[in-house]
């Protein structure tokens, strides 16, 4: 019986961690939003669409798991100044990046239909990411997490 606590607390942390991203997305996305040219302001959008549902996916799984929901931060630390498109797409990437990195991880902590909708929000986010990109990654959600950290709450003013 203690194992499987471990495991549901390794779950709803895992779960928790991915919540988090996906706020983190969410923000980042509405940034996208106000910079991207027109020519791919709708593939923007559709990204936004994709991460407030997952967003409101993993806050209901949380609850399942007898958790409470984290909020989202007021505001986040960007990685770089976005300034231009050029810029809006490297976020857009880097999003993504991040994203299925932390879902490589709910991947690693879950099992069954958990694991099954992680796997799925790793691969949506890495087809993403190479659509911003232009170019793919070998292994998305592992190898770009060694070189990067992720996304923070900015600290208050």
């Amino acid at each position: 019986m203690a194992g499987k606590a471990v495991s549901k607390a390794k779950a709803l942390t895992a779960v928790q961690a991915a919540l988090a991203a996906e706020h983190a997305a969410v923000y980042g996305y509405g940034v996208v939003g106000g910079k991207i040219g027109e020519d791919r302001r709708s593939e923007a959008r559709a990204a936004y669409d994709a991460h407030r549902a997952r967003r409101d996916e993993l806050a209901r799984t949380v609850r399942d798991l007898r958790g409470k929901p984290k909020p989202a931060a007021a505001a986040y630390a960007l990685p770089f100044p976005v300034t231009d498109a050029e810029s809006a797409v490297r976020l857009a990437a880097e999003l993504e990046d991040r994203v299925a990195g932390v879902y490589s991880d709910l991947v690693r902590a879950s099992e069954g239909d958990r694991r099954r909708s992680a796997a799925e929000a790793l691969r949506d986010a890495a087809v993403r990411a190479v659509r911003w990109r232009g170019e793919s990654v070998p292994f998305p959600g592992l190898a770009e997490r060694s070189a990067r950290s992720t996304a923070s709450p900015a600290p208050p003013s």
